[in-house]
């Protein structure tokens, strides 16, 4: 007996000791897929019977076969939301299980915002998996990292010599616990792109982003040359740009996959019934789609590497994305950073064999959800760090109708550039939109730099999935009123800017 506690102590101390044991009790791989920019409705399944009854939008008209596959293979979910759609504020909850208020990056990071970026002593998702014994793998687009004058190749030098600086160069003690690194800031040059590598070398191979990624996370998962401990579980986190702009021209895209729309008329690939398709936008239309099939060849090669290597059956491989993309949708210029559908709504699909009954799921799917339900999914709940916001949400992917209370609401959070020094760096940011968003209503309040408001947004989702129609809030007074009580629980809980700053408490309900 006293053998039987001392082995469980040790497991308990030492997960990848479960490896020699057998294979109900060797814990999973996982990995997580996240290109940039992809709208949830450009996934293909929307158009498909078995997936196009769960929404009411139309899918886009899009081609994307393996993702099709796996979302059979998979729980997806028809509303994922990405809180501040916007590239480094996501991935700064995604990585920390916070809020932009904690997670440190409330604002995209570049060198004007040297404040926004997350911490070296903040608790990641790459620092539990490390700590819990895997053998950890960052590949492509970070975001989440300050630019600094640390460039391996030129010492006291930026990255890149334009201004405000975007790319950034992650020194090992700032990569939270992901021993094998082969990353950038951002770099939007799709078929030039650039990388370090774990020991600061640079990389520059003349192929399209996607699909080189995918051939470095395919040697990662066959272990080529020995990049990584094979006796240790994995954690790999694969992050694409594409479809993140540019989409101009077929050096944005691959040829064979902007053949598939070239030819289409605009109104046959802008489906929705909100596209403005006499946008000068329109015409980069065919290019983003064409990215979004290229994405989804390269996970495709992801797919075959995993299981061509025998490690499908226990591996949890999950696809989402940052945010969305607009393209025409409500004629505004700014693909994200809105309230709107094309925008927060991304895809996310989690695939786990014997674990994961594949099925469609409304779940309302927070970005600080994400840490702890991917670490719960994994058999870590327990080790989710106490500063984690979201909420482990695992046990209803594995079982849809477990007992654990479904979220009601997401919110909404826009930030702009706060004030800024003598030197023009900015020094802080200002909270400038909050909203709800629930199974049926948006709602999104813009103030002005003195807080007063300046522009409300209220839309009936299921009535009108396009947001056409801006509710006048009088004509919905007790939904209105409910959503807003709703809106002031929610930033108190997260203790939000405009709850501790009482931001338009005369119509958001903070409760003491």
């Amino acid at each position: 007996m006293k053998n039987m506690k001392f082995f469980a102590s040790v497991l308990a101390l030492c997960p990848q000791a479960f490896c020699a044991m057998g294979s109900e009790t060797v814990p999973p791989n996982v990995i997580y897929v996240f290109p940039d920019q992809f709208r949830n409705c450009a996934l293909g399944i929307w158009q498909k019977p078995g997936f196009s009854n769960h929404v009411k939008f139309k899918g886009d008209p899009t081609h994307t076969p393996r993702l099709n596959e796996f979302a059979q293979e998979s729980v997806v979910l028809t509303s994922a939301m990405s809180n501040f759609p916007l590239s480094s504020p996501h991935r700064g909850s995604l990585l920390t299980g916070m809020y932009p208020n904690r997670s440190g990056v409330p604002v995209n990071c570049n060198s004007s915002r040297p404040f926004s970026y997350i911490r070296p002593e903040t608790v990641c998702m790459g620092d539990v998996f490390s700590r819990a014994g895997y053998d950890c793998g960052y590949i492509g687009k970070l975001h989440a990292d300050r630019p600094e004058r640390n460039d391996p190749e030129h010492p006291g030098h930026y990255v890149e010599d334009k201004l405000p600086v975007w790319d950034a160069y992650t020194p090992a003690e700032r990569r939270h616990g992901f021993n094998f690194w082969y990353s950038y800031g951002t770099f939007d040059v799709h078929k030039n792109p650039h990388y370090w590598d774990t020991n600061g070398k640079k990389h520059e191979p003349h192929e399209w982003s996607p699909l080189h990624e995918a051939h470095v996370a395919a040697d990662y998962i066959r272990n080529k040359g020995g990049v990584r401990d094979a006796k240790r579980p994995f954690f790999l986190m694969v992050a694409m740009n594409p479809p993140h702009s540019p989409y101009r021209s077929e050096d944005d895209c691959m040829p064979e996959d902007y053949a598939l729309y070239k030819d289409k008329p605009i109104d046959s690939l802008l489906v929705r019934d909100n596209a403005v398709r006499t946008m000068d936008k329109s015409k980069s239309a065919a290019y983003y789609f064409a990215s979004v099939s290229g994405v989804d060849r390269a996970f495709g090669q992801i797919l075959d590497a995993l299981k061509e290597a025998g490690l499908e059956g226990n591996t949890i491989v999950v696809f989402a994305s940052d945010h969305g993309e607009t393209m025409c949708s409500q004629g505004t210029d700014d693909p994200k950073n809105s309230p709107y559908s094309e925008s927060m709504n991304i895809p996310f699909m989690a695939r786990y064999p014997g674990h994961l009954k594949p099925r469609v799921d409304s779940l309302l799917l927070s970005s600080p959800d994400i840490m702890p339900t991917v670490l719960g999914l994994a058999g870590l709940s327990k080790n989710i760090p106490a500063t984690v916001q979201g909420r482990d949400y695992s046990s209803l992917f594995i079982n849809g109708h477990a007992a654990m209370k479904r979220p009601d609401a997401a919110l909404y959070i826009q930030n702009m550039d706060g004030n800024k020094g003598k030197d023009g760096v900015v020094t802080d940011y200002f909270p400038s939109a909050r909203g709800i968003k629930t199974g049926r209503y948006t709602l999104a309040f813009y103030i002005d730099r003195k807080n007063k408001l300046k522009k409300v947004l209220f839309f009936d989702d299921w009535n009108d999935p396009y947001q056409m129609h801006n509710i006048a809030p009088e004509t919905r007074k007790a939904d209105y009123q409910a959503l807003c009580c709703r809106l002031g629980e929610l930033l108190k809980e997260i203790d939000d800017p405009w709850y501790k700053q009482l931001i338009l408490n005369n119509l958001i309900k903070y409760r003491k």
